[in-house]
Order: C-alpha cells, then sequence, then structure tokens
C-alpha cells in the first residue's frame, strides 16, 4: 500500500495549494508545466506523469511535459484526438483509472514515450468552458489501480489548471504548440460569429494597460530610445514615491515610512533599472524588459517561506505596474494606425476599438468575449466584422501578421495561402457590391409584397451618429440611449446642456418622431460621479428605480426634452426597467408635474407620447395593465433576454446560453404584443435582435409595429421585409412558435432568407 492511498484529502489540498502556487511563480510557462508533472509524479507516488494537450490546428494531442516518460518524446510525440486510451477519456470526458492500461480494448501503444514498463493508469480530462483542452496522466508500474484519494486529488488539479492552460494558451505561452506550425502555410481558428462580414488587413495587437503579463514580445526598434523611455519613466515613478511619502510623513511609523525608502533602494539605477536596461540593450522594448525583470524578482520572493518576505512580491509588482503605466502612457501619444487594421487581443474593449479611426478598421478578434459583449454590439453598430472567443490564438505572436476575419462563421485565417486570399478577396467585393445595393432602398418604405408597412428606427446615443442615421432612410429613432452625455461627463449635466443635445436630435429628424429614453443607468453602466456598488448590480438599483428615488434628477431632464421640443412634435419620452406598473403611474406624475410648470410659466409645448420599455419578466405579464397607462410600448430584446434565461451576457462562462431565439424568449413576445394589441397600443422592438435580418421576417410576421436598430443595419433588415408578404410572414412566425428547439429555429429562419436569395446577409457572398 503506498502513502498516497491512505493519504487524508485536506493534506492533498495543501499540497494541490502548493503546486497551483509553484506554477505561478515559474519562470514561463513551459517552465510552469515540468513543475506541475514533477510535483503530481511525488504527490500521488507514481513512477510517471505527463500532460498532453490538444493542438486544434492539427486535431491531435501533443505532449508537452513529462516526468518519468522518455524526456525526448516532449513536442515530438502526438496522437490522434480519437486514438488510444487519450481518446477514449476525450470521447467520454471522465476520468479513466486502470488496474493495466494495456488491458484495455481502447489501448493503443505510443512510439517513443517508453511506456511499455507501466501497468497501472489514472487519466483525467482538463476541460474549460466544455472545452477539451488536454489530459493529464500518471502511472506506475505494479498491476493495480491508484486510490480514490488520487483520482479526486487529479480531478481537482485538472479544473484548477483549466483557466491558467485557456489564458496561456490564447496568449501564445506555450511554446511548444508551435513547433510543427511551419507544416501548414496558413491556420484556420474558431471563435463566435459576433459581427458579420469579412474583413482582411494587418494585425495590431493591443492588451490591457498596466497588466505586465499581457505584455508582448517585441524586438526593440531603436534600443537607445527604448533605454531613454525606461529612464524617464523610472525617474517620473521615484518622484511620485518621494511625494506620497512625504505627504503622508506626519501619519506614518518609522517601520511604515522604511517601507518607501525600500522601494525607492529597488528603483535605484543600480538596482531594478540596471537590470532592465540589461535585457533592452539585449534587443527586449521596454517593456518586454520590464515584465522579464519584475516578474523574475516576484517569483524569487513568492518562494521564500518566510511570510513577511514573501509578502514584498506584490510590492515588487505595484513597483513595476507603476512604471508599465508610464511607459505606455509615453507609447499612446502617438498611436499609429496602417490602413487596413485587424484589432486583436485577448479582451478587446471598446476603448481599444475608440482608438483606431474608423476607416482603417477592417476586423475584431478577441480571445475571451461572446457575441453579446458590448464590443460585439458596437463592432455590428459600426458594421465592423468581429470574431470573439478565439481561445487558442497566441497573441503574443501576432503583431504585424496578415489576417483574415470572417465574422459569418466565426473564422480568422492567419497568414493565408494565394487562394484563400483570393477567395476571400472576392467575398469583400461581393460585400462591397451588395452594400452598394443596399444603399439604393435608402428612399422605400419597409413594406411587404402584400402592402404591410413596418416601422423602421434606428437606435443613437452619440451625435456623431447623426450623420448615418440620417442618411439610411429610417423613419425616426426608436430609442434615444440619453445616458450617454452622462456618461462622458464629470458631473450631471444640467437642464441648458441637455436641451442643447436633445433639441439638436429633434430638429435633425422633425418631422419624424424622437423616443427618447430616460436616463437609464445602473446595471453595467454606472456614472463617474455616481458610483454604484452592489453585489448584483443587474437586480439592483438601476433605471426607473434611480430616477423615481432622485425625482429632482427626473424632473431636470424632462423639462430639458419638454423645452427642447418647443416648436416641434416629434417627442416621444420611454421609461426604462419598469417592473411594476405603479412605476409607471408615478413616472407620469412627475411628466405631468414639469409640463404643467412650463405651460405655467408662458411656454405652451405639447404633452407628448409616452411609453414604456418591456425588459423584466414581471412587465411581461402586466403587459396589459401598462398598456392602459401609456401611448407605446417598445420590448428591449436584450435585458428580457437575459432575465428571462438567467443569463449575464456579459458573463463568458454562460453566455453560450444567452440566445433571443430561445422558444421562452419568443412566447414572451408573442404574449406582449397580443396583450398590447388588445387595448391598440402600438409595439415595437428594439435591442440587438431587432437588426438581425435572420430575425426580421419573424418579428414581421409575430406582428410587431416597429423595429429598432443600429443604422448600419437598417437597410439589410428593410431588403428582408420588401422580399416577402405579410401571409409569408405569418405563417412562418406560427410554424416557428411551436418549436421547442433554438437550433431548429434559428436554421428554419436561414433556409427562409436562403430559399428567397438572401443568403448574402448571413454569410459572405452572394451566392
Amino acid at each position: 500500500m503506498h502513502h498516497n492511498d491512505s493519504a487524508t484529502f485536506p493534506f492533498m489540498l495543501t499540497i494541490l495549494r502548493r503546486i497551483i502556487q509553484e506554477i505561478h511563480s515559474a519562470q514561463d510557462f513551459d517552465a510552469a508545466l515540468l513543475v506541475l508533472v514533477q510535483r503530481v509524479k511525488e504527490a500521488l507516488d507514481a513512477k510517471a506523469c505527463a500532460l498532453f494537450l490538444v493542438d486544434r490546428r492539427f486535431s491531435d494531442f501533443v505532449l508537452l511535459a513529462t516526468k518519468g516518460f522518455s524526456a525526448k518524446s516532449v513536442a515530438n510525440v502526438r496522437v490522434d484526438l480519437d486514438k488510444g486510451l487519450l481518446g477514449y477519456i476525450a470521447t467520454y470526458r471522465e476520468p479513466l483509472n486502470l488496474a493495466d492500461a494495456s488491458m484495455h480494448p481502447d489501448y493503443m501503444y505510443i512510439e517513443n514515450l517508453g511506456e511499455e514498463k507501466f501497468k497501472g493508469f489514472l487519466g483525467v480530462p482538463i476541460i474549460y468552458q466544455r472545452r477539451l483542452l488536454g489530459v493529464l496522466l500518471v502511472q506506475k508500474i505494479q498491476e493495480e489501480k491508484f486510490s480514490n484519494t488520487s483520482e479526486a486529488f487529479l480531478v481537482t488539479l485538472a479544473m484548477q489548471l483549466a483557466e491558467e492552460i485557456s489564458r496561456a494558451q490564447a496568449n501564445g505561452l506555450i511554446s511548444k504548440l508551435a513547433i510543427k506550425s511551419h507544416a501548414l502555410e496558413e491556420a484556420l481558428y474558431h471563435g463566435l460569429p459576433s459581427a458579420p462580414g469579412v474583413g482582411i488587413g494587418i494585425a495590431v495587437v493591443v492588451y490591457p494597460l498596466a497588466d505586465l503579463d499581457a505584455v508582448p514580445d517585441k524586438q526593440a526598434q531603436d534600443v537607445d530610445k527604448e533605454i531613454v523611455l525606461f529612464r524617464d519613466a523610472l525617474s517620473e515613478i521615484r518622484q511620485e514615491i518621494k511625494r506620497i511619502s512625504k505627504r503622508l510623513e506626519a501619519n506614518l511609523s518609522p517601520e511604515d515610512r522604511a517601507l518607501f525608502d525600500a522601494y525607492l533602494f529597488m528603483l535605484d539605477d543600480a538596482g531594478l533599472g540596471a537590470e532592465v536596461e540589461q535585457e533592452i540593450y539585449k534587443g527586449h522594448w521596454a517593456q518586454g524588459a520590464l515584465r522579464k525583470v519584475i516578474n523574475t524578482h516576484v517569483r524569487q520572493f513568492e518562494n521564500l517561506d518566510d511570510a513577511y518576505l514573501s509578502d514584498r512580491a506584490e510590492d515588487v509588482r505595484d513597483l513595476g505596474q507603476r512604471i508599465l503605466a508610464r511607459l505606455q502612457e509615453e507609447e499612446r501619444k502617438t498611436p499609429e494606425y496602417h490602413d487596413k487594421v485587424i484589432l486583436v487581443g485577448q479582451e478587446v474593449t471598446a476603448a481599444n476599438l475608440g482608438e483606431v479611426p474608423v476607416e482603417n478598421l477592417q476586423g475584431i478578434i478577441s480571445g475571451s468575449g461572446s457575441s453579446n459583449s458590448h464590443v460585439a454590439i458596437l463592432a455590428r453598430s459600426l458594421g465592423i466584422p468581429a470574431v470573439m472567443g478565439v481561445a487558442d490564438l497566441g497573441m503574443r505572436s501576432l503583431e504585424k501578421k496578415t489576417l483574415i476575419v470572417d465574422g459569418y462563421y466565426g473564422h480568422a485565417y492567419l497568414d493565408p495561402s494565394d487562394i484563400v486570399m483570393r477567395e476571400f478577396e472576392r467575398l469583400a467585393k461581393e460585400e462591397c457590391q451588395l452594400n452598394e445595393e443596399l444603399n439604393s432602398l435608402r428612399s422605400l418604405p419597409a413594406q411587404t409584397l402584400d402592402g404591410r408597412r413596418i416601422n423602421m428606427m434606428i437606435n443613437t446615443g452619440l451625435s456623431a451618429d447623426l450623420g448615418l442615421s440620417l442618411s439610411v432612410g429610417a423613419d425616426g429613432v426608436g430609442l434615444y440611449r440619453s445616458e450617454i452625455p452622462f456618461l462622458s461627463r464629470e458631473l450631471f449635466p444640467t437642464a441648458s446642456e441637455q436641451k442643447i443635445i436633445y433639441k439638436q436630435l429633434l430638429t435633425a429628424f422633425s418631422p419624424k418622431p424622437v423616443t427618447m429614453r430616460t436616463l437609464d443607468i445602473g446595471g453595467d453602466k454606472a456614472l463617474p460621479y455616481l458610483p454604484i456598488k452592489e453585489e448584483n448590480p443587474f437586480l439592483g438599483w438601476r433605471g426607473i428605480r434611480i430616477t423615481l428615488d432622485h425625482p429632482e434628477v427626473f424632473l431636470t431632464q424632462v423639462k430639458a426634452m419638454l423645452k427642447a421640443s418647443y416648436g416641434f412634435d416629434n417627442l416621444r419620452i420611454m421609461l426604462p426597467m419598469i417592473s411594476d406598473v405603479n412605476q409607471v403611474e408615478e413616472a407620469k406624475q412627475l411628466i405631468y408635474l414639469a409640463h404643467g410648470e412650463l405651460v405655467a410659466q408662458g411656454l405652451l409645448v405639447n404633452m407628448p407620447e409616452i411609453g414604456v420599455m418591456i425588459e423584466v419578466p414581471s412587465a411581461v405579464y402586466q403587459t396589459r395593465l401598462i398598456a392602459k397607462q401609456v401611448d407605446f410600448i417598445s420590448v428591449g430584446s436584450n435585458d428580457l433576454t437575459q432575465y428571462l434565461l438567467a443569463v449575464d451576457r456579459n458573463n463568458a462562462k454562460v453566455s453560450n446560453l444567452y440566445d433571443s431565439y430561445h422558444p421562452a424568449v419568443l412566447m414572451a413576445l408573442s404574449f406582449v404584443i397580443e396583450q398590447a394589441h388588445n387595448e391598440n397600443i402600438p409595439v415595437s422592438i428594439c435591442g440587438e435582435m431587432a437588426g438581425d435580418p435572420v430575425a426580421a421576417l419573424l418579428l414581421l410576421g409575430m406582428g410587431f409595429d416597429g423595429l429598432s436598430m443600429s443604422a448600419a443595419r437598417l437597410s439589410r433588415t428593410k431588403w428582408v421585409i420588401r422580399q416577402f408578404s405579410y401571409a409569408q410572414a405569418k405563417s412562418l412566425a406560427k410554424d416557428v412558435l411551436q418549436m421547442d428547439n433554438t437550433m431548429m429555429i434559428r436554421n428554419r429562419l436561414e433556409s427562409e432568407l436562403e430559399n428567397a436569395g438572401l443568403g448574402g446577409l448571413i454569410r459572405a457572398g452572394r451566392s
């Protein structure tokens, strides 16, 4: 009986924590994997341990680290995903614990591994977000199974490793995965189709600011320039530390003041500074050199047994982040973007997007995120092809590489061959031709073949959107996000500032209606000057709940809207996040109060139409009561889907469950239309679903009176509506509402477009 068989699980947890800590403090990820297999072998008293990871480009397992098997086999041994015991674990996604591996019916001898002397076998899958990343296995010479405790230990370790390995793959940190890459001229990566279109360009890699681990490797273009940049940054941080120390001097004990002296000592030219400069002289750019030196020191501190000294690792890391922030500040002063940019990052943000001139931006590839994340929504609004969730793209090595983004299928092509490039250039040309054709629909109504007219409205929030919004031939504004001007200021905008903004919009669209949503903050939209810290902000203080609690803010905004509408008759006011009919009554009373005050002052403004957004399940079931109180209803499909399915659409772990085609969502939409129409109240829909050409026919057939979407998507949706009769749409909606499978629903709608010759709206190319 081996000691691991009698080991208690708490003892194993201690070992497990130590292994994870050692992995974190390893010099690089390849070294971390070597530490992993060594420690697992020791912990389970095994004679061999091996880590195989999946290489998706070649659909096989590759041995990345081992202790006990032949060291020469690392990176050279590859096994097909469906072969042997590894293939069995990959297929069934569960641990395999055997007394004699060779007796298993799926056993396959692996050449050059040196496994012939081993009998006992335990292998567990490494899975991250349903995706198999690899297999971790141990073996022993004697013919016996590993203990239940050993199996539980390995399963627990694999679960903790999964996210680490996924992140390392995404950042290109596992160097041995790239060894066979020369075998192909190109590489195809898979992600989530997030914004339609085809983009061809050169990669510009972005990374989180002041995040040492995310800094990519780059050669220094000009070593002397990098040295100057680094010395300037170091000098500024020294001054900053001195200022902080001086300011706090009176309130600090001598021991605490000594910490600042230690900081300054580390920042001395002969300390960290000299080491970083050494790395720069070797050819690294300043940021990469800094990352290397800081991480080395952090690891040294973390490995010390003394608790006080190991805590100093955080101090070193903090200094590193401060210096890095200064270096990046300098670099960002003069960003240069070439003509055709494919923006690539582990986590591309809206800020990254905003820094690239729109005319240069050809596509977006993000290692994380989903088709529902803010960046994906922004990309769709701008008409930029995007692929999110490309989990195994090696970010650090992509700078200046040629990339193709296929936003229809969620594919990214790295260094494409001439044949692939020619094909996608043809598809991109067809895309341009299609867009030119769609522009010809600008002045035509969104009317079905049998005469049914539907209002095509646009969503907007920025005055910069006005030009495009006016040029696409919209029937008005279905959603003006009034919080946008609030988000871009340091204080609440005054009534007069708000009035100027609102009047600009009402004037531009007059006499077409403009639906202004009252302030909708909270959730993922906190004002800098009204921070909202809640455990669950999406179920907390947001939307109408905030403005009813602060009637002074609500009344100021409503009065500004009413004043801006004087002389026009196209203002409509919409209330967000309504969860109870009483909120409608309360908000209406405040609107009447504001209107009465202005009239009493002699400003005879018209009383606008008042409507609500249905985006909370409780409001769905109160639709008829709400309809009795309002002039119109608009369904917010994004939030309604999120709340009905209990899925945070910004959470990558569950975002695959977020789908507006879910039968429950469609049933809720159908119920809202029926209840509102029973009171003769028109219903429109805004949100991502409204601008999806695939959904257009379904929404029309369900009976929506209007669709509101980003200006970039309006002409495509209008084209769909003009190709079908209302009778066809109603028949389709009836069929779809009886389906109980989201994928079947989507396939049915897509095939309807393909059959009508509209396939160019859902994939690249005309045919």
